[in-house]
This record gives C-alpha cells, sequence and structure tokens, in this order.
C-alpha cells in the first residue's frame, strides 16, 4: 500500500485528511495527467458517486481538478461502483473514478480508480499518482485557458447499466413467478437494482432504499441482514438479496430467513459453472478468509482452488494469471471475469438465480452444498496499525493458538486495508478453540492498541 492508496482506493473520514476537497482536487489532476499520457482513447474520465452527503463536495473537486488538466469530465450521480467500471470502459474513456467509501459507515468517504479497460489502477500508476500528490509540480504546468476540459452528465447513465446487467443473465430464463426482497442500504443500488429485477419477471420488495446522505449502511444491507431475513419471512419470499452501499458485494437470504454468505454463493456458482463448461480451468481463487468447509467441497468436485491475498484486487490479479472465470470473498465480493472486470452485487445475485433457475431447486436446498466449519471473526477498532510482530503479547497469543490447532484449524490476524480496524479470523472443526482463541487473540490486540471491540 503507499502512502495514500490503501487496498481499495485513498479513504478516510470526510471533511478530514485525506479525504478533504483539497486532496479531491489534487487527486482529479493527477489522475487526469497521469491516465491521459499516451492514451489513444477519448479525452474524459467518467466520476460517479454513492449517496454519502459528502459525495457533493468531492464530486466538484474532483471534476475541477480533472477540468484544470485539460481532461473532460462525465458525470453519472450515485451508481454502483461496478456500473462505473462498465461505463468506462464501454465509452472509452481515460478512466473511470468512484467516490465511495463502500461498507464503510456515511462519516467516511473514498475514491477508487479504473483504468480505461476497467480494471482497478495497478500499484505501479496508484504510485506514479501519488507521486504528484505533494510535489505540487502539476500546479506549475496547467493548460492555457482554451484548453481547460468541460464537465457533463450523462442522462442516460443509469440505463445503460441496467441492460448491461440484464444481458449476464441467459435469455432462456425469466424471474417470473419469483418473489424477490432487495435491501439496498441506502445505498447506490437504490435505483437500478430494482428496474433489473422487475424487468427480468420477478415481483419486487425493496426495503433500504430511501437514502438520504447519512443512512448509507446504517444498520442494514450485505453486513446487517437482520431486517432483509425479517422480510423475506413476512412476505414469503423465494429469495432476499443484500447489497453494500457501492454494490460491489452481495449477501443472500434464503427463503427460510438464513443467510447465506458470499462463500456459499461461490460454490453454489462454481457447482453450476462446472456442469455448464463455463468455470475456466475447473479453477476458483479464494482469499485466506475463505471457510475450510468451502475448500473442501470443491476439492470434491474436482474444482482446483488457490489463495490470493486478502482484497478483491488480488483475487482479481490471480483471477488472470490462472486463467479462472469465478474468485471471490466470504464478505460477499464475488468475480465473475467472463461477465465483468470486477465485483459486482448485482451480476452476482443474477449469475445466484441463474444457478437457482438451472438446477429448479430452492436456495436453502443449493446452500447446503457445504457447511461451514465453525470460525469466528472479530474485529477490533485501534488506534494505529503497528506491525503485529512488534506486539509480544499479541505474538505469543497468535503462536500459542497456532501450536493448539496444528493442522486442524487456521489463524488469521490482519489489519483492514480500508478501516482501522484490526480482524481476528480463528477456524477449526469445532466451537469451542474457536471462540477461545479468537477472544484471547482479540484480547491482547484491545490491550497493546485497541479502542474497543466491534
Amino acid at each position: 500500500m503507499g502512502k495514500y492508496f490503501g487496498t481499495d482506493g485513498v479513504r478516510g473520514i470526510a471533511n478530514q485528511h485525506p479525504m478533504t476537497a483539497e486532496m479531491a482536487l489534487a487527486i482529479g489532476r493527477a489522475t487526469a495527467f497521469v491516465l491521459k499520457q499516451g492514451h489513444t482513447g477519448l479525452n474524459r474520465i467518467l466520476v460517479g458517486k454513492d449517496t454519502r452527503l459528502s459525495g457533493y463536495m468531492l464530486e466538484n473537486a474532483l471534476t475541477s481538478g480533472i477540468c484544470s488538466m485539460g481532461v473532460n469530465v462525465l458525470l453519472t450521480g450515485p451508481l454502483p461502483t461496478p456500473g462505473i467500471a462498465y461505463l468506462t470502459r464501454s465509452m472509452r474513456c481515460v478512466a473511470g473514478i468512484v467516490i465511495s467509501a463502500s461498507h464503510n459507515p456515511f462519516e467516511d468517504n473514498g475514491i477508487k480508480i479504473f483504468s480505461s479497460k476497467g480494471f482497478k489502477l495497478s500499484d505501479a500508476l496508484e504510485a506514479q499518482i501519488e507521486s504528484y500528490l505533494d510535489s505540487g509540480t502539476l500546479s506549475l504546468t496547467p493548460p492555457p485557458a482554451d484548453q481547460i476540459g468541460r464537465a457533463r452528465r450523462i442522462d442516460d447513465a443509469a440505463g445503460r447499466y441496467i441492460e448491461f446487467c440484464k444481458t449476464t443473465f441467459p435469455a432462456e430464463y425469466t424471474l417470473e413467478g419469483m418473489r424477490i426482497v432487495l435491501d439496498c442500504s441506502n445505498g447506490a443500488s437504490y435505483a437500478v437494482a430494482p428496474t433489473i429485477f422487475s424487468e427480468l419477471g420477478a415481483e419486487v420488495i425493496t426495503i433500504h432504499a430511501e437514502p438520504d446522505g447519512t443512512n448509507i449502511n446504517n444498520r442494514c444491507g450485505s453486513q446487517y441482514t437482520e431486517d432483509l431475513r425479517r422480510k423475506v419471512v413476512e412476505c414469503g419470499a423465494d429469495i432476499g438479496l443484500a447489497f453494500d452501499g457501492d454494490a460491489d458485494r452481495l449477501i443472500s437470504v434464503d427463503e427460510k430467513g438464513n443467510e447465506v454468505s458470499g462463500d456459499h454463493t461461490i460454490a453454489i456458482c462454481a457447482k453450476s459453472m462446472l456442469e455448464t463448461g463455463a468455470l475456466r480451468n475447473k479453477t476458483v481463487i479464494l482469499t485466506p478468509m475463505s471457510n475450510l468447509g468451502l475448500r473442501l467441497v470443491l476439492e470434491k468436485m474436482g474444482i482446483r482452488w488457490l489463495d490470493a491475498g486478502v482484497g478483491d484486487r488480488l483475487v482479481l490479479e490471480l483471477m488472470q494469471k490462472e486463467g479462472a472465470s469465478l474468485g471471490g470473498e466470504q464478505s460477499g465480493h464475488v468475480i465473475f471475469l467472463d461477465k465483468h472486470t470486477t465485483g459486482d452485487g448485482i451480476v452476482s445475485a443474477l449469475q445466484l438465480l441463474e444457478a437457482m433457475k438451472r438446477s429448479g431447486r430452492k436456495l436453502s436446498e443449493l446452500a447446503s452444498i457445504f457447511r461451514e466449519a465453525p470460525q469466528r471473526l472479530i474485529n477490533i477498532d485501534v488506534a494505529e496499525k503497528p506491525p503485529l510482530s512488534s506486539l509480544p503479547n499479541v505474538s505469543s497469543a497468535i503462536a500459542a493458538a497456532e501450536q493448539e490447532l496444528g493442522k486442524n484449524g487456521r489463524v488469521l490476524v490482519r489489519y483492514s486495508g480500508t478501516q482501522k480496524l484490526c480482524r481476528v479470523m480463528v477456524e477449526a472443526a469445532e466451537e469451542e478453540p474457536v471462540n477461545r482463541l479468537a477472544t484471547a487473540i482479540a484480547n491482547e490486540i484491545t490491550k497493546a492498541i485497541g479502542v474497543n471491540r466491534a
């Protein structure tokens, strides 16, 4: 990670460094300068956002910075992050920029950048952009007044993305007769998601689709499925679909009101894709957070799995290297590389619905494909992120847990790349050591650097 760019762009508390209007202007200038070099496409950058109040401030500052470097701006307004990735590619832009902090609370915001091909930027390009952020050298070489960029709003951005999503669902199927509950997390999917599923024939019931600038991800969406689970049972729905604030994640709920994780989505879709020949190289890319049960069922089906690092960009890089068409994370960020260049919650939902339609089975039946090994994940708010190896008591607690579990479990302790959190994950064949060892490690981290435990 760089000085400003983390695992998913630049992120922080809105109106505090680095998420200030001044910084957004600088990022706009640097991005325009770096990415227009040698680019043969159209001289424009696409800018979209989620529903956070601070998006207005950052959008205007970014636009000013980009235009000041002689590059035009196309504004989409609120649109899912994967929608920006798609439109950047289809409209042949120099780059696409999303103003969003994804699943974070509304106080946070972020800026993430896609290349002209719809992929998240490489470390090398992010490093080039960072090199200009503190130097101030770009202010010395502005284009003349008659070459300043223009900005305009794209009125049909949502419609273009809606049509794209629908093309990822097989034409031989419809959603006729299905009742679907959508939880839009008061985020970027609030306008497009209901249209997509209803136009494919489903009866759609929507909750948490009234953003007010401050309620994004507030006890709703992919991280908090209580309301969705309740609504699915109450309405007798076939499935519930929960997206996060920028709609690149999906967590589902079966017809009985049980949550279906990203790991289960991967297993269900891997089986369906294997049967249809769409699982390229019979390979699925996972992360160290993926459940042991998922790994075992993939092996049973004759599917090779490989671990990337944590984070969707690392998953994508390994997918491209291995020629895989499916990969993702337990959190619900799943990439169908033959469908899209990035994780897309709506596209993931459509692939899951395809598996249901193709098999003729309910989601609860499909989700029984494997039993999750007991796993405990604890998030600890931290004031700083010193190397874990520099904390003797923490290192000792981790070593003791690893020694006790041996080959019958796993311990993973890491800092979040997007929040001030330390994540402790312990997995084993039995519940008791999982809870005990995860709590012991979390307690030592809290004593050393913690603020409080979430």
